[in-house]
């Protein structure tokens, strides 16, 4: 815990620093018990906003190159990622696998957070897509309140096929907590779909995008 907050605090204020980010409804986010936070998808670099800029713990799916990766640079991000709770999840992997989501649930259930992307992987071109039901089934299994959060202007830290990074203000908007009633993981899936929906309601009404009915398509299955 002291090495999350160290490396938490570290990144926050060079965020803070670099971007002077607008975060807006933090105390929404519960003082103690599990918590889902489900955020839009627009960078690479989300996950890290998010984990430096949430006041608790919150852990993602990372991919497993950055614990794997040699080098200086390697043992820099596999020591970052392990230090802010980040999962290894290997490429290709969908992040609603049975597999991965026992192991959202092993954290739930242990009374920490946990982040995952409703729309499976980042927008390239700035539409908030159809939601894939994994988060609802943590929602209905679990009963931990799920926290929407919608990133704006994000994607403009790093553009897409650009490796450089250009510091840049964005926003995060932390929603009101969303409760379900627990009916543990046998529940219909129409009830998860109605769930998962309601949850990128919330998501649309922060961030303002534009939505489709259609699911985003990962590019090379990443």
């Amino acid at each position: 815990m002291e090495m999350f907050e160290a490396v938490r605090w570290t990144t926050r204020s060079l965020i803070a620093g670099t971007c002077r980010p607008t975060v807006v409804g933090i105390d929404n986010v519960p003082t103690d018990g599990p918590f889902i936070v489900a955020p839009n998808h627009l960078s690479f670099f989300d996950s890290v906003i998010v984990q430096a800029l949430m006041p608790r713990p919150v852990a993602f799916f990372a991919k497993a190159e950055y614990f794997t990766t040699g080098g200086i640079k390697g043992k820099v991000m596999k020591a970052f990622f392990e230090s802010v709770g980040s999962i290894p999840v290997e490429r290709g992997e969908q992040a609603a696998s049975v597999q991965a989501l026992k192991t959202l649930l092993d954290i739930l259930e242990s009374g920490r957070g946990i982040g995952i992307y409703p729309e499976g992987t980042r927008s390239r071109d700035g539409i908030l897509y159809r939601g894939r039901t994994g988060v609802g089934w943590l929602a209905l299994t679990t009963g931990a309140p799920v926290i929407p959060v919608g990133l704006i202007g994000t994607e403009n830290l790093q553009r897409a096929g650009e490796k450089g990074v250009k510091p840049q203000h964005f926003t995060m908007k932390v929603g009101e907590p969303l409760y379900f009633d627990k009916t543990g993981p046998d529940h219909s899936l129409p009830a998860r779909r109605e769930v998962t929906d309601r949850i990128m309601d919330a998501i649309a009404g922060l961030s303002g995008q534009e939505r489709s009915t259609s699911y985003n398509q990962s590019k090379a299955a990443e």
